[in-house]
């Protein structure tokens, strides 16, 4: 048995069928399901297939980091919270920018002092709402090397600085272990010292974004990393299939049996 509970991203495995279509597929071979946005979907079907859904985009736009526009991030976070009601999903996914298309909408090179107010003072905020409606924020680590240049505060350490300062019970870590092997690699220490401020771990493997035992990682290390310090929660595979779908979603599942 794995000891944590699997579920795999929609968004990138079985592509050829629509995304109602995908999510039975996942939730029929014994997984949850996780999707990207939200707004752009028909809830009440995906609802009616039955899945689990652990996670999805909290916010629509704007920047945690920007005083300018914050408040829009809190704003369609409201409404995400209410469309996260139809699933059952209660965790609700940041970035600290705004992305359209992988990038950043207003890209930086640099992060200030102002940003990391800013941005702890945004996370307070979402907190509280979340504590309200009973889910978590969780904010995910990127990198800024392959996928996503010009965002800031990305990396692991950077979002767990501001996950430890908010210290608000419902701001966690989505806590990407593709994104960190590329921006700063050591993985197994990486989940040992970020911890109880893990909100959900997220995989793929090196490169390729493919499912694990593609790549340079050998995350069934990290599976018993995450055991032996005590993590059961979900563990989520965000990455694409190499080959067959269903024999890369069985490759995830043997990776994180321990």
């Amino acid at each position: 048995m794995s000891g944590f509970q699997l579920a795999v991203s929609a968004e990138m495995v079985f592509t050829d069928l629509p995304i109602v279509e995908r999510v039975r597929r996942i939730h029929d071979l014994g997984f949850a399901a996780e999707i990207w946005s939200w707004h752009d979907k028909d809830l009440d079907a995906l609802a009616a297939t039955g899945a689990t859904f652990t996670s999805m985009t909290g916010y629509l736009h704007g920047d945690l980091i920007d005083p300018q526009t914050a408040d829009e991030v809190v704003r369609t976070a409201e409404h995400s919270v209410r469309a996260a009601e139809t699933l059952g999903v209660t965790r609700l996914n940041l970035h600290t920018a705004e992305l359209v298309d992988g990038l950043p909408a207003r890209p930086r090179l640099r992060a200030s002092g102002a940003m990391w107010a800013t941005a702890l003072r945004t996370l307070d905020r979402l907190g509280d709402l979340g504590e309200a409606a009973g889910v978590t924020f969780c904010v995910e680590n990127l990198n800024t090397i392959v996928d996503h240049p010009g965002v800031p505060l990305a990396r692991a350490k950077d979002v767990l600085a501001l996950v430890e300062g908010v210290g608000h019970p419902h701001v966690k870590m989505m806590l990407d272990l593709y994104h960190a092997q590329i921006g700063e690699g050591n993985l197994v220490e990486l989940v040992r010292r970020c911890g109880p401020a893990i909100g959900e771990i997220q995989v793929a493997d090196v490169p390729g974004r493919c499912q694990p035992g593609t790549g340079e990682v050998y995350y069934p290390a990290v599976a018993r990393a995450l055991h032996d310090m005590g993590y059961r929660g979900t563990v989520g595979l965000e990455g694409y299939a190499s080959g067959d779908d269903a024999d890369a979603l069985a490759s995830f599942r043997s990776a994180f049996t321990v």
